[in-house]
């Protein structure tokens, strides 16, 4: 991919990014102009719900979502759709049933939830996953991000991969480390209106090669087989539908409403009713954002056929080809698009891991000395995680992170649903043995089911993870739980 980036366009593409890091590090000023703790963690719960919801749609699209869902197409045609329907409906679960019980509470950090009902070992034990998860997952994420920028821009200038990632992480940390949240919530709208504006770009350029009309390009999605969205044939398919609705549905639940990264933006809204119409609103627009870019995918495979060029087994190589063979405007457009989306992830993870180990961990809310050094240390921690992915080089390692990520959040569930669902306490300092065993249980089973029957678990192992959580908890279940106003 380097033999097509002429020192013009590299210099385009610096030139964008050092703009767009401007224009973010302007928006953080004028916020923060009076910082405090309240506003790092908290946003002063002032946040316009619009705003939330526009920045959350950004916010949870990854630069590797970028890259990757157009190459769905590949394999899959477009049932990632029916995943989104049920994030449709797992939106709406955690508007109704988890956001009143954090507002109720006044909650800086979800996982105090966990602490007031069942104790503080169950309270550690929820941060801790909540860490260990999203450290592991932000940092792959990025990862793919600064390789993609790597080979695009800095390679051809002889820059050092490691130059590249600090460089990177350095640029989110200078204009997040005095507003935080509050920072965040003002920065992803800017963010994600650069992602679509890119995305949009990226779709009319690919409808200009191909010379299609609106017209033609939707008449060409529907008559593609690569289209098909609903698949209700075969329940042992990954792509089942009710399989994937369900699983969206949890998904959403566990990984945005029991995740504090996902959840601190949305509690600095005003109110709850603020807060529920950005939780629905945002997990609306997931439906045709998601479209769009498995349109892309589509469309890119139409395009590489008709001018005869081999369409890649990868589908996360699908988009970058079409770079790489178009260069020039769209390497920039690219370029805005995946930095735009990887630093509205990778930012809102960074401080939502700041507020969690300062809160939850250490328990100190006020003190902006330990904020400032827990926040370097995280950054910091975040550039180790990615230049030691990259030392090992090893894509089985990289796979068993991304599993242990997936299967790390199962626990966050059974915890959750026990505290919500009975009236049970447990004894609490057999919590985090229940925790650590779930997901092992989990991937015994999903072993056994792919060795005797030939099931192979999708989505839906992490319903089994939260259960098997769910149980371990009953086992260790003691007397009456201490009462919280849910």
């Amino acid at each position: 991919m380097h033999n097509f980036c002429n020192f013009a366009v590299i210099m385009m593409i610096i030139a964008a990014i050092f703009a767009y890091y401007f224009i973010l590090t302007v928006i953080s000023r004028v916020v923060n102009r009076r910082s405090s703790n309240a506003a790092f963690f908290r946003g002063e719960r002032r946040s316009p719900w619009y705003m939330v919801a526009f920045g959350m749609v950004g916010a949870s699209i990854s630069g590797v979502t970028f890259v990757s869902v157009p190459g769905m197409v590949l394999t899959s045609q477009m049932s990632y759709l029916q995943l989104c329907i049920g994030f449709i409906l797992g939106y709406l679960a955690v508007a109704f049933v988890l956001l009143p019980v954090y507002y109720r509470l006044n909650v800086t950090s979800i996982y105090s939830y966990i602490g007031e009902r069942l104790g503080h070992q169950s309270y550690q034990t929820a941060a801790w996953f909540f860490l260990l998860s999203k450290m592991c997952g932000a940092a792959l994420k990025f990862y793919v991000v600064c390789m993609i920028m790597q080979k695009f821009v800095f390679q051809p200038l002889n820059i050092p991969f490691w130059v590249t990632v600090i460089g990177l992480v350095m640029l989110i940390w200078l204009y997040t480390r005095r507003g935080g949240i509050r920072t965040l919530v003002f920065t992803d709208t800017f963010q994600t209106f650069c992602l679509f504006s890119a995305l949009f770009l990226i779709i009319y350029k690919v409808m200009s090669i191909g010379g299609w009309t609106v017209t033609d390009a939707l008449s060409s999605l529907w008559a593609d087989e690569r289209s098909q969205v609903f698949f209700f044939d075969d329940f042992s398919s990954p792509q089942n539908f009710w399989k994937m609705l369900l699983s969206g549905l949890f998904i959403v639940v566990v990984m945005t409403g029991l995740d504090q990264d996902m959840m601190q933006k949305n509690l600095t809204c005003k109110t709850l009713r603020d807060a529920q119409k950005d939780m629905c609103t945002y997990g609306l627009a997931f439906l045709p954002a998601n479209f769009l870019f498995l349109a892309l995918g589509v469309l890119l495979t139409q395009l590489f056929s008709s001018q005869g060029i081999a369409i890649p087994a990868k589908g996360d190589e699908l988009l970058p080809l079409f770079v790489e063979q178009t260069g020039g405007v769209v390497l920039v457009l690219f370029a805005i698009g995946i930095v735009a989306a990887s630093f509205s992830s990778a930012d809102s993870a960074i401080t939502s891991m700041t507020t969690s180990y300062c809160v939850d961990i250490r328990g100190k809310f006020d003190d902006e000395r330990l904020r400032h050094r827990v926040h370097i240390s995280m950054c910091a921690i975040f550039a180790a995680v990615i230049l030691i992915c990259d030392a090992v080089n090893s894509s089985s390692l990289i796979d068993a992170i991304y599993t242990m990520v997936s299967y790390t959040y199962g626990p966050l569930l059974g915890l959750f649903a026990f505290g919500l669902f009975t009236r049970q306490n447990v004894r609490d300092r057999y919590v985090p043995v229940v925790c650590i065993a779930s997901p092992l249980l989990s991937y015994l089973l999903s072993e056994i089911a792919k060795q005797q029957f030939g099931y192979h678990f999708g989505y839906e192992l992490l319903l089994c993870n939260g259960l098997f959580c769910f149980l371990g908890l009953l086992l260790i279940k003691t007397g009456r739980p201490r009462r919280v106003n849910t």
